[in-house]
């Protein structure tokens, strides 16, 4: 199962005690575990991959963009992800911006 995030952005600022940041959120509603393995995608450079992550069955796994890939993620960058694994999962990105006061978060289940 594939499931394709296209528009990703990890934004270069921030306003007050609120981070910035992108979570892949997954459910896994069957009793075994399962990897999810996650690739980058940009529009002016190769794909990053090698980033699995083990979600224990009848669990979910909330993946922060920014702890799990680090710098490999440019700020202020479209990228997409590729959110690859052996079953049928629930997928669900959420991004949280926090460059303007208002704050702001965006969310989408794919």
């Amino acid at each position: 199962m594939t499931k394709i995030i296209p528009d990703c952005y990890w934004p270069d600022s921030a306003n007050g005690a609120y981070v910035s940041h992108e979570a892949v959120c997954v459910l896994n509603p069957y009793e075994e575990e399962v990897t999810v393995n996650l690739t980058l995608y940009f529009e002016d450079r190769p794909p990053v991959g090698g980033c699995s992550v083990t979600v224990p069955g009848q669990r979910t796994k909330h993946i922060r963009m920014d702890l799990l890939f680090g710098s490999a993620i440019p700020k202020a960058t479209p990228y997409a992800i590729a959110v690859n694994c052996d079953k049928e999962l629930a997928v669900q990105y959420t991004r949280v911006d926090t460059t303007q006061p208002e704050l702001t978060i965006a969310t989408t289940i794919i």
